[in-house]
């Protein structure tokens, strides 16, 4: 019998010319890219070739991109990094469990979420975001494309009501990065996640884009990695694929 793959939303394979560019930091160029010697120079050269790619994709400076281990980290750091006891979270219903399941967390911690519903297209209407509105809000979070139905989330004019107010705008892009075009500054988001697995990367690297100004306590307490945002010693390897094309 043969077998088709038609389920690339939940992952893809990986393409031969990126295990071809990641090859080589897996042996001959291993240096740690935090090191100041040669063998660590040559590794960061290529860490920041790949951040200048992904800042590429989605329309940003690459002092803006976080890596992180995939879409659920970034959703996390976005979330949990901004938001305090006593703050208010405006989402959806339809989040993916990364945005989902953090919400949750938070409202044991004194955080007040309200859950925004989605009609019968399955789409968000902006005017029920604007509503929810409180002045204790510091965070909406949206999700760009849903990862069960597909439909893409008028998030240019959540992106709108989000400024007017004040607020800091985070998407969960991982389901459109790759498919569809994106640009943070047209979209008006603060913080942007996106999962390499979606488009024939690795699993277990991701991007977060975070916008210069946003300071996010980090998850992970360590050294001075990605700017004091998340600390752990870059996986080179898993950052150095062939240079996107926007």
């Amino acid at each position: 019998m043969r077998r088709v793959y038609l389920d690339n939303n939940a992952t893809t394979p990986v393409l031969p010319e990126i295990l071809q560019a990641m090859h080589p930091y897996f042996g001959e160029h291993f240096g740690n890219a935090s090191s100041i010697h040669h063998h660590g120079q040559e590794t960061r050269a290529a860490v920041e070739h790949a951040r200048e790619s992904v800042a590429q994709l989605v329309g940003c400076r690459s002092s803006e991109i976080v890596f992180t281990s995939g879409g659920t980290e970034g959703d996390n750091l976005a979330i949990s990094g901004l938001v305090r006891a006593g703050d208010h979270i405006i989402t959806s219903t339809i989040e993916h469990h990364a945005v989902l399941n953090t919400c949750k967390h938070l409202e044991s911690s004194g955080v007040e979420v309200t859950y925004v519903p989605v009609d019968g297209r399955s789409l968000i209407d902006p005017d029920d975001v604007r509503r929810a509105l409180r002045s204790t809000t510091r965070l909406i979070t949206i999700m760009m494309a849903n990862n069960e139905t597909g439909v893409l989330q008028p998030v240019e004019e959540i992106g709108k009501i989000a400024a007017e107010a004040d607020v800091y705008f985070h998407t969960d892009a991982v389901q459109a990065a790759g498919k569809v075009p994106i640009n943070v500054s047209r979209i008006a988001c603060d913080l942007l996640s996106i999962s390499g697995h979606k488009m024939h990367a690795p699993q277990g690297v991701g991007a977060l884009y975070v916008r210069k100004g946003t300071l996010l306590q980090p998850l992970f307490h360590g050294g001075r990695h990605e700017r004091s945002r998340r600390a752990g010693t870059e996986k080179c390897p898993r950052h150095s694929g062939p240079r996107q094309s926007r």
